[in-house]
């Protein structure tokens, strides 16, 4: 007997006969063999998995999004300060102002201050942070970017054993002869165990029956058994496929015989039943394991000792059976109430695995491995079995690797949950590799998260507190675009249409101080999502230059209201629009925090304190004229507050904008071929629902109908009866 549970992820452990084969670093369980070697090295079963782990995977999905984020500001920020430089170079050409190393410097200090060198420190630090928090939840991160990439998983591919399950065995429900209750067959299958052993069935069975039978519990010796005396004792022998006991009853003095194995073994040695024959058919068919149990009738001391010579009766089977979590089934529950589809992988038997599927509340939908390389199927094919199956069984480690290299393909982002060596080749191709509690160093060291405890509830709780991360890391995502257009576009016209432009000293101040106070976004309270999170650069990008815009709107009318209308000097005017540009922009990010209105989840304390300080510092180094002229009291409070009504302002577009975007939108703004195709499916997945619907409901009139019609022939038979 053959565990090889941390290889195949089988949940039980397998008889190995002549001519079958043992894979290399598997463990013996019972019985002795002479073997040759077949294969060594990286062609063995292990050694395949290994290879896998070489395979390269991509760059990851956080750093993706970093890099486009940052190309695209260093983009626009690089090519209106080179319009810049050349607009100043040609215009002041033979003057003071028109030197090379002046211009040069002051576009410098504008590409400084314009290019969010912050950003990916803000981001590291709000997933370090949510890395901190995850780890007090028992899920303990490796890879800093899995924390973001978590909250994007869409499929969780999820082992069975030890993860649904509670990887150990454990007795189900009971066949019986009429003869016999369920004491008998759980008391009888108790003394027919052998003490003090690691064998699962062994174990399954004595915790099964201390658990049920009364006379089991509160004993001063776990070996024995009250009112019985065990004379002895033949355990497990892989030949005949049965252990045997002999027992003498103290009460009554009775003598007999027990055996507990194979169901066929002792069906035939109880005279056969047919019966017998087809509830074990039918027990298997549904995934459990039979047990058998038989006695003999009182054994006289005449009487052969031969087992054989004995007259058995059939006690009844036990069935074995790896059980969910409790939790199990509610989690999956909660996982489709976050829009996460699992998808249950494992190395056991097809109708195992169907059987798990269908306690857990899950679709049988799973199939067998074949259909993962089904050399009559077009890739396509079998992809759409793929994202359609509820599961996969019997499956190796290049199946597990497949599987997850499919739904990649399909676009998903894809969670794979893992314990053992087979699993470790698919946890690395992964978007987020899971290694569950009491996992191999394998599993360990190709994941990018450890589980602390066992089953999918700790994964919940991580996913949960990893879309709140996410939500920080967009919010300051959009603010930090938003700031960059605003600050980019105002310079870039002003400087073109005026000849102004901020002192270097107050350009830098704002692009330190603004960035020093965004870190605290990390500890903000965050909206999560009910839907797998996704970066939506196309939109987060279309809503931060509209933001942009009408802030560089703003900021016009206060350079012309306070230069003709107001009248104030230069040195003056540098003041007021330090102050406005730190503020205004700084003061969105109290709605770039949520995607909808900013009232609906309020910011923590320390958000408020630090974004406000700052621009409070900001407020007093106007009112005193630090490093600028004075505005005194009254200006410096008027400008923050029309900043905090910008801030409202565009709370209510950012919504609207929001609310109205949609694929369609895009693909009438910027039309390409991919996004075509995408809301070609849409319609036709409609289409399809639509004719589905109106289909169910001729169906619901065709069966109202077929209701009605009966009514009526029972009135009329009633009718004929009176």
């Amino acid at each position: 007997m053959v565990d090889q549970s941390a290889l195949t992820g089988e949940s039980l452990p397998v008889n190995r006969n002549k001519g079958e084969i043992v894979y290399s670093s598997s463990i013996i369980k019972q019985g002795q063999m002479m073997a040759i070697v077949v294969k060594t090295g990286q062609n063995t079963y292990i050694g395949r998995a290994a290879s896998l782990m070489n395979v390269a995977v991509d760059q990851g999905h956080f750093q993706k999004v970093v890099n486009k984020i940052g190309n695209f500001l260093i983009l626009i920020t690089v090519t209106l300060v080179v319009i810049i430089f050349i607009y100043q170079a040609v215009k002041f050409r033979g003057t003071s102002e028109g030197n090379i190393l002046v211009i040069l410097q002051h576009v410098l200090v504008l590409t400084v201050a314009a290019i969010p060198v912050g950003l990916p420190t803000v981001l590291s630090v709000t997933m370090a942070v949510g890395a901190k928090q995850l780890a007090a939840k028992k899920v303990i991160i490796r890879r800093l970017a899995a924390v973001e990439e978590l909250s994007a998983v869409s499929v969780l591919c999820s082992d069975k054993t030890g993860t649904l399950t509670l990887n150990e065995l454990s007795t189900d429900e009971s066949w019986l002869t009429p003869s016999y209750n369920e004491t008998d067959i759980f008391l009888y299958a108790y003394i027919c165990s052998e003490p003090g052993t690691d064998d699962a069935i062994e174990l399954a069975v004595r915790g099964s029956a201390e658990e049920k039978l009364d006379i089991l519990k509160n004993r001063e010796n776990d070996h024995d058994i009250p009112g019985f005396k065990v004379t002895s004792f033949t355990p497990f022998n892989p030949a005949k496929k049965l252990t045997e006991a002999t027992v003498i009853n103290l009460e009554t003095q009775e003598k007999f015989k027990i055996v507990k194995g194979a169901p066929q073994v002792i069906t035939k040695l109880a005279g056969g039943n047919r019966e017998a024959d087809q509830a074990v058919i039918n027990l298997a068919s549904r995934g459990l394991r039979a047990l058998g149990v038989a006695r003999t009738n009182s054994i006289n001391p005449s009487d052969s000792d031969d087992s054989q010579q004995l007259k058995w009766e059939l006690v009844g089977f036990l069935s074995l059976l790896d059980p969910p979590r409790p939790d199990s089934k509610d989690i999956l529950k909660k996982c489709e109430e976050l829009g996460l589809n699992v998808k249950m992988v494992t190395g056991d038997q097809l109708i195992i695995a169907k059987e798990v599927a269908h306690r857990l509340g899950m679709s049988r939908v799973i199939l067998e491995s074949n259909h993962l390389v089904d050399s009559a199927k077009s890739e396509d094919e079998v992809t759409e079995h793929c994202v359609k199956a509820d599961g996969f069984a019997q499956v190796i480690p290049e199946h597990k690797y497949r599987v997850v290299e499919l739904l990649q393909k399909k676009g998903y982002v894809v969670g794979m949950t893992g314990d053992g060596v087979n699993d470790a080749p698919a946890l690395k191709r992964a978007d987020v590799g899971i290694a569950v509690s009491g996992c191999t160093d394998a599993a360990r060291s190709a994941s990018d998260i450890v589980l602390l405890a066992p089953g999918l509830a700790t994964i919940i709780d991580g996913i949960m507190t990893s879309r709140a991360i996410f939500q920080r890391m967009r919010s300051y995502a959009l603010y930090r675009i938003t700031s960059t257009v605003h600050f980019l576009l105002f310079f870039f016209c002003i400087i073109l249409a005026k000849d102004w432009t901020l002192p270097a000293v107050l350009l830098i101040l704002i692009a330190m101080l603004n960035d020093a106070a965004t870190l605290v976004i990390s500890v903000d309270n965050a909206q999560v999502s009910g839907s797998p999170d996704k970066w939506r650069i196309g939109q987060l990008i279309t809503l931060s230059i509209i933001l942009g815009i009408i802030l560089t709107m703003f900021s016009f009318a206060h350079f012309f209201i306070f230069s003709y209308v107001i009248k104030v000097t230069q040195g003056q005017l540098y003041t007021v629009m330090y102050l406005h540009i730190s503020s205004a922009p700084h003061f969105v990010i109290f709605s770039t925090r949520l995607t909808g209105y900013f009232w609906e989840v309020l910011p923590s304390p320390l958000f408020v304190i630090s974004i406000f300080g700052t621009q409070i510092f900001a407020m007093f180094m106007s009112i005193f004229g630090v490093l600028t002229e004075a505005i005194g009291w009254v200006k410096s409070i008027i400008i923050l507050a029309i900043s905090l009504g910008i801030f409202v302002l565009l709370d209510f577009v950012k919504v609207f904008v929001l609310r109205y975007w949609s694929l369609e939108l895009v693909t009438k703004i910027c039309p390409s071929k991919s996004r075509r195709a995408k809301v070609a499916a849409r319609r036709e997945r409609a289409l399809t629902l639509e004719k589905f619907a109106e289909s169910a409901k001729k169906l619901r009139k065709v069966l109202l109908m077929v209701r009605v019609i009966r009514a009526f022939r029972h009135d009329d038979d009633d009718k004929r009866q009176e």
